[in-house]
């Protein structure tokens, strides 16, 4: 394994780096893996910051070194170490000077794949084992410092779910294990939480993301409302695979092989959140788990300060799945009142993802449900297209010119609605 060589910044005539600069992280794994390579980030080693400002770098941030370069943009940190002062992942004294060589901060990074560097030459400097793991399809950390920051636990995570075919090794599991006995991951802040949770749902293998954090205890401290689904039944006649927490990672991963936005992604987390607290009879129908799922979807979404249009998107199919997945033996009447209460004649394009998640949701189930069609999707947005192919205006203006009230127009334009979508589904026809 062996990527083309880096662009080095001072060619075409940009200005010098001061010290030597080094690819290094992300752009280096995938290069060695054959992925594209899209940003590059650089490592710069033997300079200071005064330096780097004369140059004509930009200074960014106000806890790391790192330096915006003056023509494309790029991002250069000086090299550092680290010391661990306080619990979390902002917790570090940080030291960036010119005697911090490349393997000493090669050194603090979290995974081994993660940790090489490749100079000017193409040269790969891969102190720490990253091609060997990268061979093997195994995540393991650097060194024992990796303890130190709770995010770590997560980017392992993610990671799991970026590269499906390979395993946490089982010392690194060990740690994060530890890092949760300890603590140490109560520690994290919400907006970590958040954004690492959204990468890992844009993964091709989300699932595995919620696999290696339960595996290590993290799931119950970080999301303790997904982890309650594990262990909790299902009716086997709707639900071959039982679980409710294998049914949460098969429709996580129908809306991923879907290529579903992340706010889909997030609505089929969220959606079955209810069933861990609802009462279970002898066959679990887990009744009124929908409203449930609303309300501890708007925790969730509270704690972690989730975006408005994820958080939104959750409630509307926490609480309408099953009407969606029943719609088929809905007349025009009871098919309008359901595109209102999803407020879908106002947002047709919100109301595409509500089905979006739901057809995940009625696909991800064991047996041959993966295989089954889902025509609630087409029905529904072709009943959509009717009601919305009324034109209220019109009639408004019709009902007002008799004398109607408010009250006569509003009458009216559910009418109209009703009997359009009435006959786009060929009811009474």
């Amino acid at each position: 394994m062996n990527p083309a060589s880096p662009r080095m910044p001072d060619a075409a005539g940009d200005p010098p780096v001061p010290g030597r600069a080094y690819v290094v992280g992300g752009a280096v794994r995938d290069a060695l893996l054959g992925r594209p390579v899209h940003d590059r980030d650089w490592v710069v080693v033997g300079a200071t910051a005064q330096q780097m400002l004369d140059a004509g770098f930009r200074p960014v941030g106000r806890d790391f070194p790192v330096f915006l370069h003056p023509r494309s943009g790029a991002e250069y940190a000086l090299a550092r170490t680290e010391r661990k002062t306080a619990a979390g992942y902002r917790g570090f004294a940080v030291q960036a000077d010119p005697s911090v060589s490349l393997e000493q901060d090669l050194q603090r990074r979290d995974l081994s794949i993660n940790a090489m560097a490749q100079d000017e030459q193409g040269r790969i400097i891969d102190p720490w084992g990253g091609q060997r793991d990268l061979r093997d399809r195994v995540l393991r950390h650097v060194g024992p410092a990796f303890v130190e920051d709770p995010v770590r636990i997560l980017r392992v995570a993610r990671f799991a779910a970026r590269l499906a075919d390979f395993h946490v090794h089982p010392s690194t599991l060990r740690l994060m294990r530890q890092m949760v006995d300890t603590g140490e991951v109560d520690a994290l802040v919400a907006e970590r939480v958040w954004q690492e949770l959204a990468r890992g749902l844009m993964e091709p293998a989300p699932r595995r993301m919620f696999e290696v954090l339960r595996d290590c205890g993290a799931l119950a401290r970080v999301l303790p409302e997904v982890d309650a689904l594990w262990g909790v039944p299902q009716r086997a006649d709707a639900h071959p695979e039982v679980d409710c927490g294998e049914h949460l990672m098969l429709v996580l991963q129908s809306a991923a092989d879907a290529g579903a936005p992340l706010a889909v992604r997030w609505a089929c987390l969220m959606h079955d959140l209810g069933k861990a607290s609802t009462a279970a009879e002898v066959l679990p129908r887990h009744i009124g788990h929908e409203a449930r799922s609303v309300r501890l979807a708007a925790g969730v979404a509270a704690r972690l300060r989730v975006p408005s249009d994820c958080a939104e998107l959750a409630a509307v199919v926490a609480a309408e799945h099953g009407n969606v997945h029943r719609s088929l033996e809905f007349g025009a009447a009871a098919v309008l009142r359901l595109l209102q209460r999803c407020d879908a004649l106002r947002r047709p394009q919100r109301f595409e993802l509500v089905l979006q998640a739901c057809r995940a949701d009625f696909l991800g189930r064991g047996g041959d449900w993966p295989r089954r069609d889902y025509p609630q999707q087409q029905r529904l947005l072709a009943a959509l297209e009717a009601a919305r192919g009324v034109d209220a205006g019109a009639l408004a203006r019709e009902v007002a010119q008799r004398g109607g009230s408010a009250q006569a127009i509003a009458q009216a334009l559910a009418a109209a609605r009703e009997q359009a979508v009435r006959e786009r589904l060929g009811e009474g026809v």
